[in-house]
């Protein structure tokens, strides 16, 4: 671990991130790098370059993709990990963590989440606010759920899936890869193919 963090991604989302790190206390300082040359500063952090210039940190920071696009964030983490670079995870210190769980690099829990036992998250998974996921959840990779999801005992989530605020997952359903889970939306049973899926109980909408 290093004494410095820098956060790829300076906007809403890294903001919070930001937040989660500043209250992790364990690093003695924090910037962001960001593509939008107006920002300068976020959340009182100074913005220090583009996202490029991660790589002249390599040895002297820690890093974070505070991305909110599953498919962004896997290209900028992935070439980060190629290369060598310390990509670290950021657990809130209000979420409660279970026994026998296991967290990927890159991955984000933030406030008021729960995740129970033996659960699995992969890399680059973001946990949003106040989210509860059950007892052996398996999120694989690069895996967005957003605040106030609820999932249930046994859930799979393939890598790259969007489950929307407030949706819920029945007990024992798997998510394929590359699913859209609308905002309230309840699944009930497995999910084979990618798409986009809202309602009660949930329906495809693209074809």
């Amino acid at each position: 671990m290093n004494d410095k963090l820098i956060i790829i991604g300076a906007s809403g989302h890294g903001k919070v991130v930001a937040n989660i790190a500043i209250k992790m206390n364990k690093w003695q300082s924090i910037a962001f790098l960001d593509d939008d040359k107006s920002i300068k500063t976020s959340m009182g952090l100074e913005v220090i370059g583009k996202t490029t210039d991660a790589f002249t940190y390599k040895d002297e920071a820690d890093l974070f993709v505070a991305i909110g696009s599953n498919a962004t964030r896997e290209k900028i983490q992935e070439k980060l990990i190629a290369e060598g670079l310390n990509v670290v995870s950021l657990i809130h210190p209000s979420a409660v963590i279970g026994t026998d769980v296991e967290l990927g690099l890159g991955s984000v829990v933030m406030a008021g989440v729960v995740i129970n036992s033996s659960s699995r998250i992969g890399k680059g998974c973001i946990i949003n606010t106040s989210s509860n996921l059950d007892h052996d959840n398996v999120l694989e990779d690069y895996v967005h759920i957003s605040p106030s999801v609820g999932l249930a005992g046994t859930v799979r989530v393939g890598k790259g899936s969007w489950l929307g605020i407030g949706s819920i997952v029945s007990n024992n359903v798997n998510i394929s890869s590359g699913c859209k889970v609308g905002a309230g939306a309840v699944v009930v049973k497995d999910i084979t193919e990618p798409g986009t899926y809202i309602g009660v109980p949930v329906r495809r909408v693209d074809r």
